[in-house]
């Protein structure tokens, strides 16, 4: 088989992967190395893949591109005989271990989640460890660090022990009264929490005036879209942004818990979703739209198509939970636990400093989402997460029980739910305006 023949195979088999590109580059390197014709078959054995994968060591060449090379020749193999020579894939397991350990580090430190941001303050430090210590979320860690940081900046010629109340006042005062016209109550809320948790939890200092003291939020109405809105918004999206909002629109999931969720959440054959940890950390499930299972399935096998790619090249892991992290350490490579709107690039994971797979990020809809917004003329407000209040609203307007509609949404008090109840259009409410009755009148009169 010659160089081309197995361009044209790695181009059939993966037509729009980047793998592509660099098990050409790579083939082209052997047939250099073996100093044979481009249009040859080469015979490849672990002896002769050995001795090009130590020539490329002593070039510096890395253990993560060695890897490459070494799945590049169980490719070519595949391509000539049908199967890979199990001395090669174990070769390719041994390389892929070498460059799970350069990049991930010390195995145990990095289940301790000890990663921390070089030339961070030494306070801000502990206050990672303490959240992480008590299982707070990511997120969570980055709001109250960024608060806690921006404390210190405040006070720059003061140590976080030595901050008096009075600074802490005119640090959270500056807050309401800047120039840009202040934060909102949830937001300074969040900004007192992230200070009671620094000097209570970390540094072992009451400070009461905060426990007391509450911004006052105002209640608001839910922006909610009408269907004809919605059908404008997808139909402005891209193609492989649809489905997440299909999921979102027609599940009732809030913007985190769809890109969160993983290939098992999804229970086609009982046509639910099943919810984990959402909000306050509680499991629902809620329906999966029977329109979406269709590109669900084209989507599942998408992932399945790159979590095979992934295993291939000795990765295929993604986050786990803790307790099951510790439990059952194999389970972050099974096909189940992975995402189903998986990033299309690995990275390390800012707290235990592992590289993997994760979730793709909030801007993978959102950006698309605000201009297909524009482009369809609403003028409303709204963001991924009005599909959640449209959701509600639209199933109330059908004429759904208001309890059945609070279990999907997994709302803990039904009062929470009501409130959808003051947005709903309802067609056959018997109240008219007085200024349509005087406008009638006049007529009349006249």
């Amino acid at each position: 088989m010659s160089f081309d023949q197995f361009h044209l195979y790695v181009r059939r088999l993966q037509p729009n992967w980047p793998d592509s590109q660099w098990s050409c580059i790579w083939m082209r390197r052997m047939y250099e190395f073996w100093k044979r014709p481009v249009d040859e078959t080469l015979a490849i054995d672990r002896e002769r893949l050995v001795s090009f994968l130590r020539y490329l060591k002593s070039k510096g060449v890395p253990p993560w591109q060695r890897q490459q090379a070494a799945v590049t020749a169980g490719r070519y193999q595949t391509m000539i005989t049908g199967e890979i020579d199990p001395a090669i894939q174990e070769v390719v397991r041994t390389l892929a271990d070498l460059a799970a350990a350069q990049r991930n580090g010390d195995q145990a430190a990095a289940e301790k989640e000890n990663h921390f941001p070089d030339n961070e303050p030494e306070v801000v430090s502990e206050m990672r460890k303490t959240l992480r210590r008590r299982r707070y979320k990511y997120d969570t860690e980055k709001a109250y660090v960024g608060w806690v940081i921006r404390l210190l900046h405040f006070c720059p010629n003061t140590t976080p022990e030595a901050i008096t109340e009075s600074e802490i006042r005119n640090f959270l005062s500056s807050l309401v009264t800047n120039e840009s016209g202040g934060v909102s109550a949830s937001t300074l809320r969040q900004a007192k929490s992230a200070l009671l948790f620094l000097f209570q939890q970390v540094l072992g200092r009451e400070l009461g005036f905060l426990e007391h003291s509450e911004a006052t939020k105002p209640k608001k109405l839910p922006v909610v879209l009408t269907r004809g809105e919605i059908a404008s918004i997808r139909q402005g999206l891209p193609k492989n942004k649809r489905l997440m909002l299909d999921l979102m629109y027609g599940g009732g999931l809030r913007h985190k818990e769809c890109r969160r969720l993983r290939i098992k959440d999804l229970q086609i054959e009982e046509g639910t979703i099943l919810v984990r940890d959402g909000k306050g950390e509680k499991d629902r499930i809620t329906v999966l739209p029977q329109s979406a299972i269709a590109d669900v399935i084209k989507k599942i096998e998408e992932c399945r198509t790159r979590h095979q790619r992934d295993l291939e090249r000795g990765e295929g892991e993604v986050h786990m939970p803790d307790a099951l992290a510790r439990k059952y350490p194999s389970e972050s490579r099974r096909f189940g636990w992975q995402w189903l709107f998986a990033s299309p690039k690995t990275r390390t994971d800012p707290r235990s400093g592992r590289h993997w797979r994760h979730h793709v990020s909030e801007d993978y809809l959102a950006k698309p989402f605000t201009r297909a917004l524009q482009e369809s003329g609403c003028v409303k407000n709204a963001v991924p997460h009005s599909l959640r209040h449209s959701f509600a609203t639209h199933l109330l307007e059908d004429g759904a029980d208001i309890r059945t509609v609070q279990e999907l949404m997994g709302h803990a008090d039904v009062k929470t739910t009501m409130i959808y109840l003051h947005v709903m259009n309802r067609p056959g409410l018997s109240v008219r305006s007085p200024l349509d009755r005087l406008k009638n009148d006049s007529k009349e009169a006249e």
